[in-house]
């Protein structure tokens, strides 16, 4: 489960903080469209219960979004394992990220070895996200190209 975990809230972390005056952010109702790359910076995998892929296991990540090469944001979150059938292995992720203008909750479902990108719920926030909703959708996770695109509505 290590791999994609540490990616997925690295990415997240800084999706809103793109802009960093509030008059270059959509009113409320409108959309918000941030693409960015993921830096993962820490992480730790967590292997509870028998040794080996079993339920309880999480990883544990941190990171900093990226746009143009700089720093927008940073956040975490953790990966648990959910449900075991075989060697497939289904988790429970929640990220948290921190921007200029508040901070983000996202999460999902997440099945290892499953399609190349993962679709994630935007699920609220903090200061001018406080109602946010919306989806961010995660590619090449756990690698150096990972990247997230985030449509947040507000």
């Amino acid at each position: 489960m290590r791999y994609a975990a540490a990616s997925i809230a690295a990415v997240a972390v800084g999706v809103s903080a793109v802009g960093s005056a509030k008059a270059g952010l959509p009113e409320k109702g409108g959309v918000e469209v941030l693409e960015l790359k993921v830096r993962n910076d820490q992480y730790t995998a967590v292997d509870l219960g028998p040794a080996g892929p079993s339920l309880g296991d999480m990883d544990v990540y941190s990171g900093t979004a990226m746009k143009d090469g700089q720093s927008v944001g940073r956040g975490g979150g953790t990966c648990q394992v959910v449900h075991v059938k075989g060697d497939e292995l289904t988790s429970q992720c929640l990220l948290t990220m921190e921007v200029a203008h508040g901070s983000l909750t996202i999460q999902s479902l997440w099945t290892r070895g499953g399609a190349g990108s993962l679709d994630m719920a935007v699920t609220g926030g903090t200061g001018v996200y406080r109602n946010a909703r919306g989806i961010a959708r995660f590619w090449d996770i756990a690698t150096p190209n990972e990247r997230v695109r985030l449509e947040i509505r507000r």
